[in-house]
């Protein structure tokens, strides 16, 4: 029985979440009502909390859901292939499917797109977010069955593995035997070391801050071959040496600092791979010298979230069982905590500091 209204934290300020009761809304045949199990924290929550990113207010934050269908119209039954009860991770992204860049396969550069967590409560129903007990589902979303035995914080990391896959395998192609360097050892980082692996990457090397050393420690459980501290060691430098020359492919995820697309430029190999996932705040790169990508002949690519087909193998490797990524999880967190689930991520909370955590919202 689904009540009335739904538990949520309301984003109101910058740094400023409330809770509040929400309506349930009523649905069409082309809509449904998820039932939330978990709502992985990121980065981009930080970073929304902090008002670095610009969006109306108030809202309902979470664009990483996890949960059980619990209503659903006939045509999104018949279209998502779930139906009451099955358990789905939902994508970010609503695209428009009617632009070029939709009808072109790339429907997560909508022209029009909409992204969970960014829609305020004014556009109806208001429950756009997932951190809430229970989310209103568009018909344009997509959804993906997983495995409902799995314990919840571990099929939430669906998103950041998602990710791990499209920025490490799929957009420079990584094939086996290949050197791939990954700049910055967050959430992310640590999601495409387990991908370039899984892809047969013959060597990950992990660039972090001395700050960072759980994580280096992380990476190096999860399959890199080496981790360098960019505060005590010439990472350029130590990179040429490990690769006997530069890597075939340097992803940068790193958040805010300009450096390491600088960096990454000396790195990579001639004719290598640069994929630049992490932005920077609109701050200009100091330095930046173009002559190194021509004279290299280096392709550098930009990656924006993640596509069905990065889930798709996400899902896979959590069902698999074969992923170590439940050992990335440090922190559950009670849905009325999302403010200090917020902060601890952010190390804005003295001694404390998470890799992944989750909201998990009452029952």
């Amino acid at each position: 029985m689904i009540p009335k209204s739904s538990f949520a934290m309301v984003q109101t300020a910058t740094r400023q979440l409330e809770p509040r009761d929400i309506l349930i809304p009523d649905i069409d045949e082309d809509s449904a009502i998820l039932e939330l199990e978990a709502c992985g924290i990121c980065g981009s929550d930080v970073e929304q909390y902090e008002g670095v990113i610009s969006v109306e207010l108030p809202l309902i934050p979470g664009h990483e859901p996890l949960g059980r269908i619990a209503r659903i119209g006939d045509r999104a039954a018949a279209r998502w292939r779930v139906d009451v009860g099955d358990r789905v991770a939902v994508e970010t992204m609503l695209s428009c499917r009617f632009c070029s860049c939709c009808l072109g396969g790339q429907y997560h550069l909508c022209r029009d797109r909409k992204i969970y967590s960014y829609i305020p409560l004014s556009e109806q129903p208001g429950l756009w977010g997932a951190y809430s007990q229970y989310m209103y589902l568009h018909p344009n979303s997509i959804v993906h069955k997983m495995d409902p035995t799995l314990p919840a914080e571990t099929a939430v990391m669906f998103n950041p593995l998602g990710a791990g896959y499209r920025w490490a395998v799929e957009l420079p192609q990584t094939r086996p035997g290949d050197k791939v360097v990954i700049l910055g050892p967050g959430q992310r980082g640590l999601a495409c070391v387990i991908a370039a692996k899984e892809a047969g990457a013959g060597q990950v090397i992990v660039t972090g801050l001395e700050a960072d050393k759980p994580k280096l420690e992380l990476a190096l459980e999860f399959g890199a071959d080496h981790c360098i501290d960019v505060d005590n060691e010439n990472s350029v430098r130590r990179v040429k040496e490990l690769t006997d020359g530069g890597a075939d492919i340097v992803v940068d995820v790193s958040a805010n600092a300009t450096r390491p697309v600088r960096d990454a430029l000396h790195m990579v190999r001639a004719g290598g791979t640069v994929i630049l996932a992490g932005v920077k705040g609109m701050k200009a790169v100091d330095d930046f010298v173009s002559d190194y990508i021509v004279l290299k002949e280096i392709k550098i690519q930009g990656a924006i979230g993640v596509t069905s087909s990065g889930y798709q193998s996400a899902i896979k490797l959590i069902e698999s069982g074969r992923s170590p990524i439940a050992r990335m999880h440090t922190h559950n967190f009670d849905l009325s905590e999302a403010e200090l689930a917020i902060r601890t991520l952010g190390r804005d909370i003295p001694g404390q500091g998470s890799i992944h955590s989750c909201l998990i919202p009452p029952k």
